[in-house]
């Protein structure tokens, strides 16, 4: 067989050609298919004049499985086809990837394409592509993944020719960071490429294909010697057939940056071989040299990336990646926009939880560093306590931590995760020493180890020693240092002296009578407050939160002005669901601002910003956090809550992911991720992430809730009653949240009389152990549960009870809707009165919705489109788009009616808690199938049956439900 790319003679069975690796023609074009050529824009649409269609296709229209529909043919790699398909059983497009049926039998190929599932799974990241399922039917093998609305990156060379130098960093800095979680994961891409870049409309990158990666953690299915890529991209050492690593990658990465910069490829050659000659041998012009509009900083990116030698490349993606950020944004700070991303903080019990790290010791003033430094990553050895006093147990390295954070550039790994990992290497050992701490530090690739003692030394003193170690040698990186303290007391500043030692040694630029004063700043007037102090944040990380609130209370009580004890005390209320407790202990902290430094009043006021939704301000305070500290992880997980807040899905994932990036192995930010996983509708990735996280802490209750809300949400249904049933029997807490979510999923198929009882029974036991927010939610939702039911006077009753004296948002507005399904309006409008008067944006929202919703029961269409229109403009929220359909419907305009509740399916991650507050509400979807089939029976849609079908096979065990009456009635005598 010819190869199309080098014409090189390969026996007929093969899938490449033995010269250059290129896939090979799939087999002859049909007449009929031909039409289909101009519609490749991606998907690994391969090169030469019959790109498009080589292969028999599958017809369109086609279900395979009794699942998936193929909407229309997208494109074709070396090893198959790809189709446009409709994923039916969860209502969403996705691309399906079907082994060419010759290659099928082939163990070899089948093992290839079943290592492209096993290795792509391992990566959830913005920027890969996600790979759902392999599946097999009709005797056809395929890999169904995400859809992606757009171009390949080739595709848009193509057209462009080129690419201004800002489009192409953003471009390629999601690349990179596609790159950083593959390789984090052990996994090279090996075939990196424009073609296997898709680009999706909102400026989104994915990288796609990992047909031919591999597992830097595991066998290799292709062996050294063995040449595999395509050639304009691979790498020396590829060429070669040597065995690649991440850096390989790395080089292809330069080439496809070189090519949007400059137009041109860096290695072009009139053949195969010339081209892999060139690269082998030759370093190619800077691209500044071909155009001189190409700034330099990423033309020296680019010739980096483009070494040769390996050792002389970028050491890995993740400093590519710091690379291309400072030239977007020089100041230091993540460019922000359509990239990859980081994202929210735990939530337990009702409310989303909030983790305002504050802190010990810091700067008093904002401080402006003049050059940017690389990151420092390093771990902290138990101190030896020479001195037989417990109070200086765990006491001074988390003094020191805070001390040294406050440098930017400085971020420390978790000690609770490094013990973890130390008692794994050493069962026997009781601490953490300095040579523990190395073998931990080796295993996690962190490059400095800071250890030291504290001893007595005369009439009351102590000598504090630290020095921090190379991991790789072993020996001291900064000199040794030794400080007397006079007292306990002076022990406070003689850490802060210690941690600017080392911040000094290791290049800290701030000016030296600035590092004094930062040394000299602690407001706590006891030792022992700040060791209960620290011991509550400790306690705080690891989720143990009534605990930390104790040693909280504890600083408090020697020390009843300490500010950041309250803030600590505020946000781990936040964590419990205890939102007004929150709210109280959030203005004591305030109270006390004065005695907080700089970098605690920004934690301390964006805490309390996000406790009362003001999503503006808080932006404020931890934008200006993270610009002067962007080591500081709880700035960037906070940030990341307040654009979640405003519905920012792809912001809040940038800064998570910053917040991760430097504390990787916190349990409340790997739970963040699941949850904001959770909201973005990426359920694959939230399961993951929270089966993840039970591994190492089995009795953590938000993972376990969000695990069952996945669940749910993907079909498992009962996965997800065992998910809740194993989370009611961990705690009275997990019960709590356990009860919740039963009574959402009782609700979601309708057994309404099943929920009434289950949230009747929350309420008790919530009122007994007098958690007044929990007990209002549970009631708030039975009373709507109530009115469906056709109990309206019981109703009216439990919307009262939640109401009364409640000021939060979700609960009144649930309320509201009772009295509006009761017909009486006025009341209604009553309750959410307090909400049209907040300064926040949402409670507003609320208030308009709820108006509108009343003019809708009275037949006044119009009038609660103007309502919804005018919410939407305040917030666009999940639940103004599902009134906005319904208004639509009302008024006859199908067309617009069946786009808001496209919104909604396709947002249907936001439905799983419609009001951001982490309590169940998935039982609001099935209803969006109804008001679809609706619409789209309005617009004489043979999808309405479709749509009704849907929502009663939810929907089957329910009793009572006017919509599934008349869905049954439509169903069987369609219009």
């Amino acid at each position: 067989m010819l190869c199309p790319q080098c014409h090189h003679a390969n026996p007929v069975e093969s899938l490449e050609c033995e010269r250059c690796c290129t896939p090979l023609p799939l087999g002859p074009v049909t007449e009929d298919e031909t039409t289909a050529a101009g519609e490749f824009r991606g998907w690994s649409a391969p090169e030469g004049p019959e790109a498009a269609v080589r292969a028999k296709r599958l017809v369109l229209g086609t279900v395979i499985g009794e699942r998936y529909e193929i909407i229309r043919l997208l494109g074709q790699g070396g090893m198959g086809v790809v189709y446009r398909a409709r994923d039916r059983a969860l209502d969403r497009e996705v691309a399906l990837k079907v082994i060419r049926a010759d290659m099928a039998a082939n163990p070899q190929v089948l093992n290839r394409f079943k290592q492209e599932l096993i290795l792509a799974r391992q990566i959830t990241h913005r920027n890969v592509i996600r790979i759902f399922d392999l599946g097999q039917a009709e005797g056809l093998k395929f890999i169904t993944m995400e859809f992606i609305e757009g171009e390949d990156l080739q595709s848009l060379l193509r057209r462009a020719k080129k690419l201004n130098a800002e489009e192409a960093a953003r471009i390629m800095l999601q690349v990179g960071r596609a790159l950083e979680a593959a390789h984090a994961e052990g996994v090279i891409h090996r075939d990196l490429k424009p073609q296997n870049i898709m680009l999706g409309k909102s400026g989104r990158a994915c990288v796609m294909d990992f047909g031919i990666a591999r597992s830097t953690l595991g066998a290799s299915m292709t062996e050294t010697g063995a040449v595999i890529g395509t050639p304009d991209y691979m790498s020396p050492e590829q060429a070669k057939g040597l065995r690649v690593d991440a850096r390989s990658d790395i080089f292809s990465f330069g080439v496809i940056f070189y090519e949007l910069l400059s137009g041109e490829n860096p290695f072009d050659a009139d053949t195969t071989m010339g081209k892999l000659w060139k690269r082998t041998n030759e370093s190619p012009r800077p691209p500044s040299e071909l155009d001189n509009a190409i700034p330099q900083p990423l033309s020296d990116i680019v010739r980096r990336c483009l070494e040769i030698d390996p050792q002389r490349r970028f050491a890995s993606a993740a400093e590519l990646v710091q690379q291309i950020e400072a030239w977007l944004n020089p100041r230091g700070r993540t460019e922000k926009g359509s990239k990859s991303s980081q994202w929210k903080w735990t939530a337990v019990g009702t409310a989303v939880a909030l983790v305002v790290l504050v802190v010990l010791t810091l700067r008093p003033k904002i401080v402006t560093f003049p050059t940017q430094h690389p990151p420092v990553t390093m771990l902290i050895a138990d101190f030896e306590n020479k001195t037989g006093d417990p109070i200086f147990n765990e006491t001074l390295e988390p003094m020191l931590a805070i001390a040294l954070e406050g440098a930017p550039f400085i971020s420390l790994y978790d000690r609770g995760q490094a013990r973890k990992i130390a008692t794994k290497l050493q069962p026997s050992a009781v601490g953490m020493d300095a040579k523990l701490a190395q073998l931990v530090a080796q295993r996690e690739g962190i490059g400095l180890v800071v250890a030291g003692s504290i001893a007595p030394e005369g009439r009351g003193g102590y000598r504090v020693n630290v020095t921090t170690l190379d991991v790789a040698t072993g020996e001291p990186i900064v000199k040794e240092e030794q400080i007397r303290a006079s007292s306990k007391q002076d022990v406070l500043s003689v850490a802060g002296k210690l941690a600017e030692h080392i911040r000094k040694g290791l290049g800290d630029v701030v000016p030296e009578g600035t590092q004094q004063s930062a040394a000299e700043t602690y407001t706590a007037t006891s030792l022992i407050a700040a060791h209960d102090y620290a011991e509550g944040q400790s306690l705080q990380r690891a989720g143990k939160f009534s605990e930390a609130i104790k040693a909280y209370r504890h600083a408090i009580e020697l020390d009843p002005d300490m500010g950041r004890a309250y803030a600590g005390i505020a946000s781990t209320d936040q964590n419990l669901g205890r939102l007004s407790d929150a709210e109280t202990n959030y203005k004591l902290a305030m109270a006390r601002i004065d005695r907080m430094t700089e970098r605690e009043k920004y934690r301390t006021r964006g805490g309390y910003y996000l406790l009362m939704h003001n999503e503006a301000k808080a932006i404020e305070e931890f934008t200006a956090l993270v610009k002067d500290y962007p080591a500081d992880s709880a700035g960037h997980a906070n940030l990341a809550l307040a654009y979640f807040y405003r519905r920012d899905m792809g912001k809040a994932l940038e800064e998570e992911k910053q917040a991760i990036a430097i504390t990787p192995h916190s349990v409340l930010q790997q739970s963040n991720l699941s949850q904001y996983a959770l909201y973005a509708g990426d359920f694959d990735t939230a399961m993951k992430q929270a089966r993840l996280i039970l591994n190492d802490n089995p009795t953590f209750e938000t993972a376990k809730r969000t695990l069952a809300v996945a669940q749910l949400a993907t079909g498992h249904v009962d996965e997800a009653r065992q998910a809740y049933a194993e989370l009611q029997a961990m705690s009275p807490r997990g019960a709590s949240m356990a009860a919740a979510g039963m009574a959402d999923l009782a609700l979601y198929e309708g057994r309404l009389t099943d929920a009434e009882s289950i949230l009747q029974k929350a309420v008790s036991a919530d009122l007994a152990a007098k958690d007044a927010d929990a007990a209002s939610n549970d009631q708030a939702t039975l009373a709507l549960t109530q009115i469906a039911l056709k109990r309206t006077a019981q109703a009216r009753t439990t919307a009262a009870q939640a109401a009364a004296g409640n000021k939060d948002a979700g609960v009144l507005y649930r309320a509201a809707q009772v009295y509006i399904a009761a017909g009486e309006q006025a009341r209604a409008l009553e309750v959410v009165a307090p909400l049209a008067k907040r300064i926040e944006s949402e409670p507003q929202v609320y208030a308009k919705l709820i108006s509108g919703e009343a003019q809708l029961k009275k037949g006044n269409a119009h009038e609660a489109l103007a309502a919804f229109q005018d919410a939407q403009k305040l917030l666009d929220s999940w639940l103004g788009h599902l009134d906005l359909g319904r208004a639509y419907l009302d008024l006859g305009a199908f067309a617009e009616a069946s786009s808001e509740f496209d919104v909604c399916l396709k947002r249907r991650g936001e439905a799983t808690s419609v009001f951001l507050d982490d309590l169940p509400s998935y039982h609001l979807l099935p209803d969006v199938y109804y008001y679809q089939g609706r619409a789209r029976e309005g617009l004489g849609d043979p999808g309405a049956a479709e749509s009704y079908k849907t929502f009663l096979a939810i929907k089957q065990k329910g009793e009572g439900d006017s919509l599934v009456a008349d869905a049954r009635k439509r169903v069987n005598s369609p219009k």
